[in-house]
């Protein structure tokens, strides 16, 4: 089977979980600013595009070069067999981005890109009309940083954070693979009592249930590779069956979303049955300062609102302190708080253990973390109660 050079792209700040997903897949990766290189079959294309969590889409790298010139672009962008990736009928459109470069004009590097591609691919199916682009879309991108020339051929299509699970959604919901990576970022292990206090529509509480069960996240979804000639069906197939068994439907797990909004634990409700997790997934309405639990060693992870309008900035301030005290008690507890309002430990009333950059969108936002002190048993094992 034919090797690709790979990448999964992803949000900054996450580039070192997307790299520990991929090595306990058992690849050897690179990590970068925004994405993390490895290499792989169609195969691990499509089992990477399955179980990556925290990934944005997972891209075959054609090419790299340098370029100063258009006609170097043209030149080097030609040089590529783009007949062994694309077929005749192939539509492919090409997407483009400029940093820091001579070639600063997006919309021409596009074109000249999409010309060199239409000659090469021309040429070699002997071909004097124009080509149809009416067969499987093959989405394309030539990125310029500082002169070097990236081309992409994606092969995940809809972004990954788009599971197929969520059905309905609030006023400022958080992607997917974001939910999975604030999970990820915690000390929680399945057999640990999960709380997310203010759950909106409940992203964080299933993609918790997810990590929990060992559900492949891309399990409900197809990718846009799938749809291309030299993708066989059967590895496809075989992976999912794969994944299914690898599954373990059967853990029991203590997660629980409440939010202050029926309206909002309705919708949570909905997406868990969606996502297959209707029973495994509890929702409850409940206001952030009346949560109390006999419960030890649990996990607590809140993305509240951050109060961007000043308007907003009071009540939610008025929440980050009924936070602080609500949770004083809970020492066996560790707590994980995103916001954007970098005084949030003010309001809180305690300063973290330790703050994490991330960028929740365009967003910088902070992880504040509390770690809490668990109590174990004499064998080993931790508290429950």
């Amino acid at each position: 089977m034919q090797k690709f050079e790979l990448m999964a792209t992803c949000a900054s700040g996450i580039e070192a979980l997307v790299g520990r997903e991929l090595r306990d897949l058992g690849y050897d990766v690179q990590v970068e600013n925004g994405r993390v290189r490895f290499e792989g079959t169609i195969e691990d294309i499509l089992r990477t595009n399955l179980w990556l969590r925290t990934a944005d889409r997972v891209k075959i790298i054609v090419s790299e070069f340098e370029a100063k010139t258009f006609d170097d672009l043209f030149e080097l962008t030609k040089k590529v067999s783009w007949d062994k990736l694309l077929p005749i009928d192939a539509s492919f459109p090409v997407e483009g981005r400029s940093r820091n470069s001579q070639l600063h004009s997006v919309p021409d590097a596009q074109a000249i890109v999409k010309k060199a591609i239409v000659n090469q691919l021309s040429e070699t199916y002997h071909r004097r009309t124009r080509l149809p682009e009416t067969g499987a879309v093959y989405p394309l991108e030539v990125a310029i940083n500082k002169d070097q020339v990236q081309l992409t051929l994606d092969t995940t299509g809809d972004s990954l954070f788009k599971r197929g699970y969520r059905i309905g959604k609030g006023g400022a919901p958080m992607k997917e693979n974001m939910a999975a990576a604030l999970v990820m970022l915690t000390s929680w292990k399945s057999d640990m009592p999960f709380v997310d206090p203010v759950c909106g529509s409940g992203t964080i509480a299933i993609e918790a249930a997810l990590i929990g069960q060992n559900i492949a996240p891309g399990f409900n979804r197809n990718f846009i590779c799938e749809k291309w000639d030299w993708v066989p069906a059967s590895v496809s197939e075989q992976l999912r069956d794969e994944a299914d068994e690898k599954a373990d439907y059967d853990a029991k797990l203590d997660i629980t979303g409440y939010d202050i909004d029926q309206n909002m634990v309705d919708i949570a409700k909905k997406n868990a049955i969606e996502a297959g997790l209707g029973d495994v997934v509890s929702f409850k309405q409940l206001a952030v300062k009346d949560f109390k639990t006999d419960k030890l060693n649990g996990v607590i992870v809140a993305n509240p609102p951050y109060g961007q309008r000043l308007s907003d900035q009071q009540s939610v301030r008025k929440l980050y302190r009924e936070m602080g005290q609500t949770y004083k008690p809970l020492s066996t507890w560790s707590k994980y708080i995103l916001t954007s309002d970098l005084e949030f430990e003010q309001f809180y009333g305690s300063r973290s253990t330790k703050r994490r950059k991330l960028y929740n969108g365009a967003l910088r936002t902070d992880l504040f973390q509390y770690w809490g002190k668990p109590i174990w048993h004499h064998d080993g094992k931790r508290e429950k109660k």
